[in-house]
């Protein structure tokens, strides 16, 4: 989907200023050059899919809560956003497709479901919390986007829905990738993943090829 991208410094609405600082001064730096991604990002709302209380840290380079009034717990728990340049690497990295089926593991706010919406033929979310599934439901709907479901269910564990998938997205951190999931999927399919503990994660990106993974 072609979308336009605001790439003038000078904007006068402080909210579309502060988009804008935040693609040129986090995700650029960031080795996020993908023009499709650069302008899906300035699109995309993300200040519609955060909490009220923290509205003012939309853009900001941090993890932001999504439950709760202590902030800390809530990163600690998983309960919170990833950071805009991670998302957005991520979402390079996978090179979505129009005709790809994504499954999304962890929905958050619906932040990375709405922006895997955009560029895939479906998306499916599985939220282990009822009040995030709640929420994510809620933003997408407000968002205006279709192609993009939330269903709760535990996808670390649960067998995955209307598999196989083209690409497969962990949205919160696993101490190692759950092989039920590279199973399902498809060949020529692609698994994001960030993996590991604090202080030490990484991100890899998994692909299948026949019966054969390569990170």
């Amino acid at each position: 989907m072609n979308l336009p991208l605001n790439t003038s410094a000078n904007i006068s609405d402080p909210v579309a200023q502060a988009r804008y600082n935040m693609i040129e001064q986090q995700i650029r730096p960031w080795n996020v050059l993908d023009a499709d991604v650069l302008e899906l990002l300035s699109v995309v709302r993300r200040e519609d899919f955060v909490p009220a209380a923290y509205r003012s840290l939309a853009f900001a380079d941090i993890e932001v809560p999504l439950l709760g009034n202590d902030a800390e717990e809530a990163v600690r728990q998983g309960h919170s956003m990833l950071q805009p340049r991670v998302e957005a690497r991520i979402l390079q990295d996978l090179r979505v497709q129009p005709t790809d089926r994504v499954l999304e593991i962890g929905a958050g706010s619906g932040y990375m479901a709405a922006l895997l919406a955009h560029r895939a033929e479906r998306v499916v979310s599985l939220e282990i919390n009822p009040t995030l599934a709640s929420m994510a439901r809620e933003n997408l709907r407000n968002a205006g986007t279709q192609n993009a479901e939330v269903r709760q269910g535990d996808g670390a564990r649960d067998a995955a829905p209307d598999g196989p998938s083209d690409v497969i997205v962990l949205s919160g951190s696993v101490a190692e990738i759950p092989q039920h999931l590279l199973a399902q999927l498809r060949d020529g399919g692609r698994l994001v993943a960030i993996v590991g503990y604090e202080p030490m994660l990484r991100t890899p990106v998994v692909r299948r090829q026949g019966n054969q993974f390569t990170t």
